[in-house]
């Protein structure tokens, strides 16, 4: 009764989702690439980054700037007649200022250029993350579905046990075998009722990495079966050096370095500007309002607030500066050598990357064609071992054959069954690999 149950129960877990929405291995993807968290970040980097570029384009522009004073005086000053006289006045003034750069070594140009390299590398250093996580969500997705496999055998084996138990019962009733024969069926079938449940709670906690990953509920949580293409067809490069080649043209981490590198020359070109004069400009608008309380001369008398503003103390001024760069203690000098130093890691730093991403390729490939000889072998080994176990069920049921014989080929038949599914897995994985660095479409 204990293992009826426990065979229903997986099997209603394995076909419940029947009745539910499957997620496509496409539809993982996008919603991960949509909601993950990691992904919204570096999306705000490019705004980010967008902005150092309106900061940037702003420093071509004069500025603006307005001011104003006020003041009371009061004490002895001299007036007309130069006679010390105690007097009160107010003042207030008023000031327009702008400034401006003509020339200033073409700092604003090359700086401009680089905040339109960090929008560039902004959205490239996205993509990087955005592959990593596709590779993550079909690698998990695949994970789920090697369970799912593993589970379907688990369940047909512990079926076959069941029916063991029931044919070793009715022997042992009728004296043709002893009592230990029957123990073994027995403990074999509730081995096979244990790895049932082990395979339920495998497929299980995968389905849980999966949800968690895309950030959705688990509860009722399923995936569709992808379709495994044949080896021979799917393995479509011919050698690692087709792949890396094109990888050298798509994959964002390449370009990364690249613009890493043109930073590094804009920086020498910034430092370089030092050597060069800097000419600004300087434009000017002020008035000011004085009002002054006593002392005033016979028929004198304080003027208007806006006949002085805006008439009588009005002025303007213009002014140009020019500075010249004759020696600043070897500053620029030194700032300019570590610029070249930067650039030329920046360089090494490119064929390191260009390094890596070969040996990781012919890794993958090397791997990739190994995983179809071991699935074209598995697939052999599978076929075999299932007319072998034909052939022993049929003797088993007979009489002709022995319950630890019939158990060694039921044995080999599981862990080719097992080997099969591994195999299968891990062949379409590493070939997912090679796509993804080719450059195509890995959830197809």
């Amino acid at each position: 009764m204990k293992t009826k149950t426990l065979l229903f129960a997986a099997l209603f877990i394995s076909l419940a989702g029947f009745s539910q929405k499957k997620w496509t291995l496409k539809e993982c993807v996008t919603h991960a690439l949509e909601n993950n968290i990691s992904i919204k970040q570096n999306k705000l980097n490019i705004d980010i980054a967008e902005k150092d570029v309106e900061i940037s384009k702003g420093n071509f522009l004069p500025d603006l700037n307005g001011s104003s004073s006020a003041g009371f005086n009061s004490g002895l000053s001299p007036d007309r007649t130069g006679i010390l006289q105690n007097t009160q006045n107010a003042r207030t003034s008023f000031d327009l200022s702008s400034r401006g750069s003509i020339f200033n070594g073409f700092r604003n140009k090359n700086t401009k250029k680089q905040a339109l390299l960090g929008v560039e590398g902004s959205k490239l250093d996205l993509k990087v993350i955005e592959n990593d996580i596709s590779l993550n969500v079909v690698n998990t997705y695949l994970n789920v579905l090697f369970a799912k496999e593993n589970l379907l055998v688990a369940i047909t084996q512990a079926e076959i046990s069941k029916k063991q138990i029931d044919r070793a019962k009715a022997q042992f009733d009728a004296g043709a075998i002893p009592k230990g024969d029957l123990l073994n069926v027995q403990s074999t079938a509730a081995n096979d009722s244990q790895n049932v449940i082990t395979q339920e709670n495998t497929l299980n906690l995968a389905l849980l990495r999966l949800s968690q990953f895309l950030q959705v509920s688990s509860k009722g949580f399923d995936v569709e079966k992808i379709n495994i293409d044949s080896p021979s067809a799917s393995l479509l490069y011919d050698n690692a050096n087709q792949v890396y080649q094109k990888a050298l043209s798509n994959r964002p981490e390449i370009k990364k370095v690249k613009l890493d590198t043109e930073n590094a020359k804009l920086s020498i070109d910034i430092e370089k500007g030092a050597y060069l004069p800097i000419l600004n400009y300087s434009l000017g608008m002020g008035s000011s309002f004085v009002h002054q309380f006593n002392n005033l001369a016979p028929g004198q008398s304080n003027t208007y607030f806006f006949k002085q503003v805006l008439k009588d103390r009005i002025n303007y001024s213009v002014g140009l500066s020019l500075n010249i760069p004759i020696f600043n203690r070897f500053q620029t000098k030194n700032r300019v050598a570590k610029s070249v130093i930067n650039k030329e890691q920046t360089m090494y730093a490119l064929e390191s990357k260009k390094l890596q991403l070969q040996q990781e390729i012919e890794k993958s490939f090397l791997d990739a064609k190994a995983a179809v000889k071991t699935f074209e072998a598995a697939e052999v080994s599978l076929n075999a071992q299932k007319e072998a176990f034909k052939n022993a069920q049929v003797s088993y049921d007979y009489g002709s054959m022995t319950q630890f014989d019939f158990d060694q080929v039921r044995n080999r038949l599981v862990n080719a069954e097992g080997a099969m599914i591994r195999s299968k897995y891990d062949y379409v994985f590493k070939t997912k690999v090679l796509k993804f660095y080719f450059g195509e479409s890995i959830v197809d």
